[in-house]
C-alpha cells in the first residue's frame, strides 16, 4: 500500500484536471497503470441491478478494449462494474478499481475476492485513509476519480438517479467524452443511459463504435473473420430457432465467451434479443 501526494511526481496528471483533485491517493497494486491515464483508459460503469443484456455488453466492451491495449476503470460495485473488472482480468488486461471506502476495505464485502485479484493483477485506488468504511457521500466523490482517470466514460445501463449517471456528469465537467449504450425505452435500468443519448452522449451502437472513440477498430463485417466472424456464427446458429446460451454455444461451435460477445454485438444492432425465459432469438434478417 502506498500514498501518493498531489505534489509528487507519480501523482496522475489526469486527476489534476478535475475541479476538486484529491490531495492524495492510496494505491494497492501496479501503479504503472496510472501512467495510462487518461488516453489509454476507459471507464465502464452502470447499474448494480444489471440485466443479462447489460452484463453481456459490459463484458464484450471490456474484452474488446483489453485486446486493444486499453485499461478498464470502474468502481467494484455489483452488476456492470464488477462485470467490466472481471472481463478485463479474464482477458489478461489492466483494470483499476476506484473505491469509495479505504483502499484496503472491499466494498461490497462480497467482492473481497475480486478486490484481492485486482490488487494482485491490476490496481486499487482510493482517496480515503486506509480502513475508512462506506459513509454517506463517499461514492459521488469516488465517481469523479473514475471519470478523471479515463478519457471516455461509457454508461452501459443506468436508471435516472444512479452512480453511473453521476460519474457521467463528472466526466463532462472534467472535459471527458461520455458515451452510452442504448436500451429499451420502457426499461428503468436504461432510462438514465437513454437520457444521456438524448442529451448528446456518443452512441455505442456496436463494439466498433466504442473502439473508434480511441481511434481504434477491429474491422467491419465485410473485412474477414474479426468482428463479423462471431456475429455471423451466432446469427447462423439461431437460424434453427431461439436457443438458450448452452445450446447456442453448441450450435455455433464457439466458446461461451465468444458466444457472449457475439450476442452482445448483435443485441447492440437490434438483430437479436433475449426472450423472458432466457433464450436468444433473431429479430430481423441482415
Amino acid at each position: 500500500m502506498r500514498e501518493i501526494g498531489r505534489n509528487e511526481g507519480d501523482y496522475p496528471q489526469a486527476l489534476t484536471e478535475l475541479q476538486r483533485p484529491p490531495e492524495s491517493i492510496f494505491t494497492i497494486g501496479d501503479e504503472s497503470i496510472l501512467r495510462m491515464a487518461p488516453n489509454r483508459l476507459v471507464a465502464i460503469v452502470g447499474t448494480r441491478d444489471a440485466s443479462p443484456y447489460g452484463v453481456r455488453v459490459a463484458a464484450a466492451l471490456a474484452e474488446a478494449f483489453t485486446a486493444a491495449g486499453i485499461g478498464v476503470v470502474s468502481g467494484l460495485a455489483r452488476g456492470i462494474d464488477s462485470t467490466a473488472h472481471r472481463a478485463a482480468l479474464e482477458a489478461g488486461g489492466k483494470t483499476i478499481a476506484v473505491m469509495g471506502t479505504g483502499v484496503d476495505v472491499p466494498y461490497p464485502a462480497a467482492h473481497r475476492g475480486l478486490h484481492a485479484e485486482i490488487a494482485a493483477k491490476g490496481l486499487v485506488v482510493s482517496e480515503n485513509e486506509p480502513g475508512t468504511p462506506a459513509v454517506q457521500g463517499c461514492f459521488p466523490r469516488r465517481n469523479r476519480i473514475i471519470a478523471g482517470l479515463a478519457r471516455v466514460t461509457i454508461v452501459v445501463e443506468a436508471p435516472y438517479k444512479s452512480g453511473a449517471i453521476n460519474t457521467a456528469t463528472q466526466a463532462l465537467e472534467a472535459g471527458r467524452v461520455v458515451a452510452a449504450v442504448p436500451g429499451p425505452i420502457d426499461s428503468p435500468r436504461s432510462a438514465g443511459a437513454n437520457l444521456l443519448l438524448r442529451d448528446g452522449a456518443q452512441v455505442i451502437h456496436s463494439i466498433d463504435d466504442a473502439l473508434m472513440l480511441y481511434g481504434l477498430s477491429r474491422g467491419r463485417r465485410d473485412e474477414g473473420p474479426t468482428l463479423g466472424a462471431l456475429e455471423t456464427a451466432v446469427w447462423d446458429a439461431l437460424a434453427a430457432g431461439p436457443a438458450p446460451m448452452e445450446l447456442l454455444t453448441d450450435r455455433a461451435g464457439l466458446t461461451v465467451r465468444q458466444v457472449l460477445e457475439g450476442v452482445a454485438r448483435l443485441e447492440l444492432t437490434g438483430m437479436v434479443r433475449q426472450q423472458p425465459g432466457g433464450a436468444i432469438e433473431r429479430m430481423r434478417m441482415t
